[in-house]
């Protein structure tokens, strides 16, 4: 995403619960300040009269014991994406006709209402193609990330962002999905409208105004056709591509094929997920190699570091900070706080990932901590992200060679570190001067 950047910061660090506000324009500056202050105060956080009704509550959980339990038990902690298809299905009126309804909603309401069709959806017609089917992309990615790197000067400076960041992403999707390259600009365009709520949404919900989700929808206008279009184009003559193996597959789970609307909100959910968070994810290890003295050349002395690198990366800069994403189905209580039913949860995986309980020294990046993958970047459980496979593969392939292709990496002259607004740990920009190998 990239929005104009705020004109000031509205609120200061943070020095005590009270001071404490996640949501409040300008809080992305000071996360990482308030996150000790909720795991040592106010672990299990109330946000009065914040649930989906008036008289409900939302509670901010920062602890990962806690997270960790919420996200591997869906039954019990509902996922608020059922009950919306829930009310969508009840309504008379058919989905796709809806105002405001996206196209991944609708595929959702057929392919995966149920936690089993969740899991058949992911392990037949997703995971062969971004979850751990990834590896099969890894030489078209080499590929992508070369002709990035090609394009860096010899020695000088560079947006990491505009220049590499952002566009590995979206190339490689593009791949994947099977769109034409010359596609990319429009499917970016796409993929900012998609993103609006998490960026510019208000609270811990997300909410656009009615006029923001008119000016998202229609910049949204024209991509169901342009998918259905493609989707044609491949049931035609299909190729080695995701929506070429959509319009053949059989999902097994309900015993027949998709159809093109299926698609679509599969294609839709594939564009949401698959560009922000490796963008995010990238910049943010940049500025941890910048940060750090030593672990430029530590990293290019030894590979076999790099797995370690990343997911500390991804543990210490979560690219989604957190969601409210679950419902509790009855009374709870977590430590000592009682939790009624009805309650909405936005898990703060960010606060969860540098939670003292769990992790050892937990500001600290270290490349030889022990089950480092264990963080909550990506969720966990039966609903964890379905492309966090391609993500990281992107992501380990592009430190791989640009750890191969550069000898020196620092910040530039001109940085000052702004975060877009919404709940995603987007830096707009990041000047580094590099310069390029001469073997």
């Amino acid at each position: 995403m990239s929005p104009s950047p705020p004109d000031t910061t509205v609120v200061s660090c943070p020095h005590s619960l009270e001071d404490v506000d996640l949501f409040a324009d300008g809080a992305q500056e000071h996360w990482y300040d308030a996150y000790p202050i909720l795991l040592r105060e106010a672990p299990v956080h109330r946000l009065p009269g914040e649930g989906l009704t008036p008289q409900t509550d939302a509670f901010i959980l920062s602890r990962y014991e806690d997270i960790n339990r919420v996200v591997k038990d869906p039954e019990r902690f509902t996922p608020i994406t059922t009950l919306m298809l829930e009310q969508i299905a009840a309504a008379k009126t058919p989905p796709e006709e809806m105002d405001y309804i996206n196209m991944m909603m609708v595929s959702m309401l057929s392919l995966r209402p149920t936690i089993e069709l969740w899991r058949a959806h992911r392990k037949e017609l997703t995971d062969p193609w971004v979850g751990p089917g990834a590896e099969r992309h890894r030489a078209m990615i080499t590929q992508q990330v070369d002709r990035l790197i090609d394009a860096f000067p010899d020695a000088g400076e560079v947006n990491f962002v505009k220049s590499f960041a952002r566009p590995l992403p979206q190339q490689v999707m593009a791949r994947v999905l099977g769109f034409p390259e010359s596609d990319i600009p429009q499917l970016a365009a796409w993929g900012e409208a998609q993103v609006m709520p998490f960026v510019y949404g208000k609270g811990h919900l997300n909410h656009l105004t009615e006029q923001q989700l008119k000016i998202q929808f229609a910049q949204l206008d024209g991509f169901k056709e342009y998918v259905q279009d493609t989707v044609r184009q491949k049931r035609a003559q299909p190729a080695d591509d995701m929506i070429s193996f959509l319009t053949q597959v059989v999902f097994k789970a309900l015993d027949r094929k998709l159809t093109d609307l299926e698609i679509n909100g599969i294609v839709y959910a594939m564009v949401l997920g698959g560009l922000e968070t490796t963008q995010y994810a990238l910049e943010q290890q940049a500025q941890l190699i910048c940060d750090r003295p030593g672990l430029f050349e530590a990293l290019k002395s030894d590979a076999g570091l790099l797995r370690t690198f990343i997911e500390e990366s991804l543990r210490l800069r979560a690219p989604t900070q957190g969601l409210s994403t679950r419902l509790t189905s009855r009374d709870e209580v977590f430590g000592d706080v009682e939790v009624p039913r009805g309650s909405v949860l936005h898990l703060r995986w960010a606060a969860a990932n540098i939670d003292p309980d769990e992790f050892d020294c937990p500001m600290e990046l270290k490349l030889d901590r022990k089950a480092a993958s264990r963080h909550l970047s990506f969720s966990a459980g039966p609903r964890v992200c379905p492309g966090a496979g391609i993500s990281r593969l992107e992501q380990q392939v592009a430190w791989t060679r640009l750890l191969e292709r550069l000898d020196h990496l620092s910040y530039g002259v001109e940085n000052r570190f702004l975060h877009q607004p919404g709940i995603m740990l987007g830096t707009l920009e990041l000047n580094l001067h590099l310069r390029k190998t001469t073997k």
